[in-house]
């Protein structure tokens, strides 16, 4: 695996296997890597000749300046991983190297950014969509490989190459999850052994939600969300909303051939984490 840490570098070697008729697979990371991560370089694998992964910690999509500080870097397990899994790239640059001098940059990402993350994450979505095209426009890649649990940045992704002319394909890979269910992410490695017991009822309680949505009703299922996580001392609720899957719009009710996804965001003890399951 070529590790690259300069951006003008992995320009040159890009263009050289595009000369070769390869085609180029793209897996953005903030690193801390795990079996989601993985499975989004099989995908590549399986759909693309190279596949090139990047690992950067974007600090102007953290609004929070605690979080990026404490956000997990395990560099020499994730290039083990990378290496293990058959990743042919991996680009790993400085803040320098993306950000010669600062990004003033501004995008119209409309509705998506004023609801879930957007709304409870002001300018995060802005920072995503700043280094996102960056990495597109250095890499060059014909598919770009997310995965869902990031459901509402895939949604702002797809808007922003369509908004830039990237001409990138954009895929959304399948969630994958620890064995009691929690979505594998990064952020799991904060957690305490203690909280990591209270995440786990996180996609426990999004199951039983789904079933009260569609027997009794939306309201009745965030009722319900909101009783639960009240009741452990160390959760706080950010948000849990069931919206339309094609624009994120909040629905009061699921009609007739309508696709509908839940999304809640919680805190357990200063961990904040993410999660979506299809209503439908």
């Amino acid at each position: 695996m070529l590790v690259i840490h300069k951006i003008h570098e992995i320009e040159q070697i890009i263009a050289l296997e595009k000369q070769k008729g390869n085609t180029i697979g793209f897996v953005p990371t903030m690193g801390a890597l795990h079996q989601g991560h993985i499975s989004l370089i099989n995908y590549s694998k399986q759909q693309t000749t190279i596949t090139v992964c990047s690992i950067f910690v974007n600090p102007t999509q953290f609004n929070n300046a605690a979080d990026l500080t404490h956000y997990p870097r395990t560099p020499e397990a994730d290039i083990k991983l990378l290496e293990e899994a058959g990743c042919d790239i991996l680009y790993m640059p400085e803040v320098s190297d993306v950000y010669p001098e600062n990004d003033n940059r501004t995008f119209d990402f409309g509705y998506l950014d004023t609801i879930l993350e957007g709304a409870t994450r002001p300018g995060h979505f802005n920072g995503v969509g700043q280094v996102v095209s960056i990495l597109l426009q250095g890499v060059k890649p014909d598919k770009a490989f997310f995965g869902s649990k990031d459901y509402q940045q895939v949604m702002v992704v797809k808007s922003l190459v369509k908004q830039l002319n990237i001409p990138v394909e954009i895929i959304a890979c399948p969630i994958l999850r620890e064995v009691d269910g929690l979505a594998m992410s990064s952020r799991n490695t904060r957690l305490n052994k203690e909280e990591r017991e209270i995440a786990a009822l996180i996609p426990k309680w999004m199951q039983k939600a789904i079933s009260i949505t569609k027997n009794i009703g939306i309201d009745a299922a965030k009722q319900f969300i909101a009783e639960q996580v009240s009741k452990i001392p160390t959760m706080k609720l950010d948000y849990y909303e069931v919206c339309d899957a094609n624009t994120l719009e909040s629905i009061k009710a699921i009609h007739p051939n309508q696709k509908a996804i839940s999304l809640i965001a919680v805190f357990v003890g200063n961990v904040r984490l993410i999660d979506n399951w299809m209503v439908i």
